[in-house]
């Protein structure tokens, strides 16, 4: 079994890809042309952000510092997002590639996480919102193979 220290950094990795993914979501909706599109991706967000509260009662329940803020890695990854964005158009296809990309992030941290050694009740945390997590990715990678099946 885990030990506290390391569920709790397990957690607070999760916090800080969803608080990414937060974001990128927010940004990728204020960029989308489509209303139908910004909807989405809004959605996306407030879903999330749902998400990451929980995982921080989770973090606060081991006695942990619950992070607060996305990753270093993160934070380079919209930085180089909003220069692409500046230096280019961007379209609703490239808009859903993107998100398709934070999806697939997502979906990574989760498996790592749900492979790890956690407490039954953390364990149930991490496989449900990995559940969301790819139908979410299912959903952005339908979005994006409609959308270019219709350019």
């Amino acid at each position: 079994m885990a030990d506290r220290d390391d569920t709790i950094d397990t957690l607070n990795d999760l916090i800080e890809t969803s608080l990414d993914g937060a974001y990128g979501f927010r940004s990728l909706a204020e960029e989308a042309k489509s209303p139908a599109l910004k909807q989405t991706f809004s959605r996306r967000a407030d879903e999330i952000q749902g998400a990451v509260s929980e995982l921080q009662r989770e973090v606060a329940a081991h006695g942990g510092k619950p992070e607060d803020s996305g990753s270093v890695a993160g934070a380079l990854h919209r930085g180089w997002v909003s220069v692409r964005s500046v230096l280019s158009t961007s379209t609703d296809q490239a808009l859903l590639d993107e998100a398709e990309r934070g999806e697939d992030s997502a979906l990574a941290a989760y498996r790592k996480a749900a492979k790890q050694d956690l407490p039954a009740p953390v364990r149930a945390l991490v496989e449900r919102q990995l559940q969301g997590v790819q139908k979410n990715h299912d959903q952005i990678k339908a979005l994006r193979d409609q959308h270019k099946a219709l350019a």
